[in-house]
Parts: C-alpha cells; sequence; structure tokens
C-alpha cells in the first residue's frame, strides 16, 4: 500500500488513532496548566478516557488482512513530502493497547506517592503516552521520527525531577545515548527520501537498494534501534536509569520505551534492508545471545532490586532480536512457518515483558514506598507481614522466570522453538535463561518475600491498600490471560508476520 492507497484508505469516520494520541497530550498540558489541585483525578479520567479511545482498535480490527488499518491522511508539509499519515497493522496495534493500559496503571501507582509537584509529573506521563502512541502509529518517518524522538523529553523530564541522587548523570547518560543513536537513523530517513521521493514508511518498504547502501543504512537503524532496546554492549544506561528514575518512570520505560527499538526493527531494518539484515543475522544473533546469557549473570549478582530488574529487562529483550533475526536463518533453510514463529515469539515477548516488568517495578516500588529501600539485604519475611503483596510479588516473579501457564513462558518458548528449527546450539544458549531467570529471580524472593522477619521495618509493615491491590491485580489478569490464552494477541498479527516473511524472503537467500 503506497502513499496514493493511504490517501484513498482513510476513512471520514472517527480518527481513533488521532484521539489516541492527542487526548493524553493535551490532556497532559492541560493538567500542567490546572496545577496540583485536581490533577490526580484529572490524569485518572484521560488514562481511561485514552484506553477506551484504544480498545476500538482491537475489537475492531481486521485480522485476516494485512493492509493498514484505521487510516488517517493529511498533508502537512508537502514541499518537503511530509505528511500526517497513521495507521495500524497487527504488530503495532497491540502496542498501543499495551501502552494506554500502562498508562492507567501508572497514574494509580503515583496516586498517593508523589506529593511534590504532582501536576507537572502526571502531565508528563500523559504526554508521553500520547508520544509513544505515535510512535506505534506514525506511517510517516518524518513524523515517526518527531514522535520516537519526542519521546525523550517528558521522560529526561521525570527521571531529572523526580529521581534518585544521581539521577543528573542517569538523565544525562540515557538522553545522550539515545539521541545520538537516533541521528544515524535521520541521515538514513533523508537518504531514503532522496532515493525513493517520499517519506512514507510504506514506500521505502518497496524501494530496490543496492548491497552498499543497504549495509550503511542498517547501520545507522541499528543505532537507534539497539540503544532503545537496549542489546549488549550499548545497554548501560538502561541500569542506571531504571535505578534513579521514580517507580512509575521505571514501570514505563521497561514497558514500552524498550519496546519502541524493537518496533523500529519489524517497521524499518527487516523490510527496507532485507539483504543487509540476512547479512547481519549472525552478528544480530551473536549479541542478542549475549545479552540472554551474560547479562542473565551479570543480573546475579546484584544486590539492588531496581538493577536485578533491570538487567533482567534486558536479558529478555534479548528475546525480541533473537527471535527478529533468527528468521533469516530460517529463510535460508526455506522454513516460512518457523520464520513466523520467530517473529511472533518476538512480538509476544514484547508484549509480555511489558506487562511483567512494570509488575516487578511496582512491587520494588511498593516495598521502597514503605521502607525506603531498594535492596535486597533490607528485607526478609515479607510474606509474614505483607501476604497479599506477598502472594502477588511470588506470582509476578514466576512469570520473569518462565513459569508455563504465565505470559513469561510463551514468547520464550516460540522464540526457542524457532531457533531449535535453525540451529540446536543456538536454542541451546537461549535456553540457559530459562535457568538463570529462575535463578536470580528466586534469589530475590527467597531474601526478600520468605523466611523469618528479617528487621523491625519488615515488622511494622502492612500489606497493600485498595488501590494498590487494583494497580497489580490488573497487570496480574493480563499476566495469567496471556500466558494461558496467547492467541488473545497471536490472532491479530498472523496475516501481518505472513505479509513481511513474504517481503523479506524475497532477497539474496
Amino acid at each position: 500500500m503506497n502513499a496514493e492507497a493511504l490517501a484513498a484508505a482513510s476513512e471520514a469516520g472517527m480518527s481513533w488513532l488521532s484521539l489516541a494520541i492527542w487526548l493524553p497530550i493535551l490532556g497532559g498540558v492541560a493538567i500542567i496548566v490546572l496545577g496540583d489541585g485536581r490533577s490526580r483525578n484529572l490524569a485518572l479520567a484521560i488514562s481511561v478516557l485514552t484506553l477506551l479511545v484504544s480498545l476500538p482498535l482491537y475489537f475492531g480490527f481486521d485480522i485476516t488482512t494485512a493492509s493498514m488499518q484505521f487510516v488517517e491522511h493529511m498533508s502537512w508539509l508537502p514541499d518537503f513530502g511530509i505528511s500526517y499519515t497513521l495507521g495500524v497493522d497487527g504488530i503495532s496495534m497491540p502496542l498501543i493497547v499495551l501502552t494506554t493500559l500502562i498508562n492507567v496503571v501508572v497514574v494509580i501507582s503515583a496516586w498517593e506517592v508523589i506529593k511534590d509537584r504532582p501536576a507537572i509529573y502526571l502531565g508528563a506521563f500523559q504526554i508521553m503516552t500520547g508520544l509513544m502512541v505515535g510512535v506505534f502509529s506514525a506511517l510517516d518517518a518524518i513524523l515517526f521520527y518527531i514522535f520516537f524522538e519526542a519521546t525523550l523529553i517528558p521522560m529526561f523530564l521525570i527521571i531529572g525531577i523526580w529521581g534518585g541522587p544521581r539521577r543528573v548523570y542517569a538523565t544525562m547518560k540515557f538522553f545522550l545515548y539515545t539521541f545520538l543513536g537516533s541521528v544515524f537513523m535521520l541521515v538514513a530517513l533523508i537518504y531514503l527520501y532522496k532515493v525513493g521521493g517520499s517519506f512514507a514508511i510504506l514506500d521505502m518498504h518497496s524501494l530496490a537498494l543496492a548491497e552498499k547502501p543497504q549495509f550503511w543504512i542498517f547501520l545507522a537503524f541499528f543505532a537507534a534501534f539497539a540503544v532503545k532496546i537496549p542489546m549488549w554492549p550499548v545497554h548501560t544506561w538502561l541500569p542506571d536509569a531504571h535505578v534513579e528514575a521514580p517507580t512509575a518512570g521505571s514501570a514505563v520505560l521497561a514497558a514500552i520505551m524498550l519496546k519502541m527499538g524493537g518496533y523500529g526493527f519489524l517497521r524499518f531494518s527487516l523490510p527496507i534492508v532485507p539483504d543487509a539484515s540476512a547479512a547481519m543475522d549472525t552478528f544480530m544473533i551473536a549479541i542478542s545471545l549475549v545479552a540472554v546469557v551474560y547479562i542473565g549473570f551479570v543480573a546475579l549478582v546484584q544486590r539492588d532490586m531496581k538493577k536485578l530488574i533491570a538487567y533482567s529487562s534486558i536479558s529478555h529483550m534479548g528475546f525480541v532480536t533473537l527471535g527478529i533475526f533468527i528468521a533469516f536463518r530460517l529463510i535460508g533453510q526455506g522454513d516460512g512457518a518457523g520464520v513466523a514463529l520467530g517473529i511472533e515469539g518476538a512480538i509476544v515477548q514484547m508484549i509480555s515483558h511489558g506487562f511483567i516488568s512494570a509488575a516487578m517495578f511496582l512491587c520494588v516500588g511498593v516495598m521502597y514506598d514503605r521502607v525506603h529501600s531498594r535492596e535486597i539485604s533490607a528485607y526478609g519475611g515479607v510474606i509474614n507481614t505483607m501476604p497479599l503483596f506477598g502472594a502477588f510479588m511470588v506470582f509476578f516473579a514466576m512469570a520473569n522466570a518462565g513459569l508455563p501457564g504465565t505470559s513469561g513462558f510463551v514468547g520464550e518458548f516460540m522464540v526457542i522453538l524457532a531457533s531449535f528449527r535453525a540451529n540446536f546450539w543456538i536454542a541451546f544458549l537461549a535456553a540457559i535463561t530459562l535457568i538463570l531467570g529462575a535463578a536470580y529471580t528466586l534469589w530475590m524472593v527467597k531474601r526478600v518475600i520468605f523466611g523469618e522477619i528479617g528487621n523491625d521495618n519488615v515488622a511494622a509493615l502492612q500489606d497493600i491498600n485498595r488501590r494498590e491491590f487494583w494497580m497489580l491485580g490488573l497487570l496480574a489478569v493480563f499476566v495469567l490471560l496471556l500466558g494461558l490464552w496467547p492467541d488473545l494477541v497471536g490472532r491479530v498479527m498472523h496475516a501481518t508476520v505472513e505479509n513481511l516473511v513474504s517481503h523479506i524472503s524475497i532477497s539474496k537467500y
């Protein structure tokens, strides 16, 4: 579907995508302008409305077609070939719904915790939600780039104002890593415009590029998306950002912002430069396995709960890039079903990790609000004083370790199975994460949740209140639902993934 077809497909009906973008952005601005008085109620109303606006994208989605749906097209800067074009397919739509759902949880989590300038804090999260929805729905490359870069601003403020003692260092490192990586992507997009005469992303998919330009464009995309995921060795900004960020900031960073990197590989690298992606598959698989295995061992030695979960996120996101690039090994073997299995596993892993990582960081936040420490040694026997919280924490920990029946198992199993079809040793190394994930997760749970009461602070703890119950309960429902019914997400992406597989198969392999 080229730019003209998108314009023809643009419907005169309800603009659901524009609503999902601009409702939280304008609502966030309104919260900041109106001040602290009713900021919490207004933020909750806006977040719930944004979630409701995104639900028609799922329930009205046509699972039989790979074409872009809910298309909106409007000329923006015609002299430069830039348009305001939005649309979703089976890859982007689940990420949008995940984004709006996490936004509601974030508002609930900050309800009683943030007392210093809550209007700016909650307004920044609403603005960031709209920008992230824009990233997942933009079909114009420059529009995508604007949304992609703009997400840095509210997160920079959230960590920089409400973060920990080393927040300035963490925000500068976060900003510089992600911003500098994205500059190379902008250069690549301008080059593609020069070659094809269009900034429409779907027009870029149909360009026939020579091998050398593909290689350099792949590296430019890699610089932007590998940092965002983040992949080893450009991952070092993430643990610092997580440790210094407030709880809700860590939840959004892990649940949504990291997925922008995986989405970028699927939307840009694979369809635009398939030959270069195929040529670089060994390199990408290798560094993905380093993230899965080496970073898992790094997580084992952490004493700070947020840092342990941060390294766990890097390890789990390694499965995303592994599932994406194992596809090219399987294309070479003529295993089309295995290609789809790997890519769909990567997408399911992104959605699952969004729920689980947010839940894990929010659990740490619940304890930190009471004890004001993230150190594992500061706890012990929490289950004795907080039995309901302990049940949630253990459940999410088991999901993080990949327990069958939870969403944490589904995506990893699909990627491991696809890897096994390609190469036994790749699958063997990937499967090590099931051991390492259980090791570092159970190590933390044993020392924090179980055993005798560790100290007077733990003895004085009170169990979670109604607000915290709904916050964690909502995430627990989706972790369990996706674990027992993976087709909840799988059915909407089959047609899109099959179309992507057929596109990237038309290469020298």
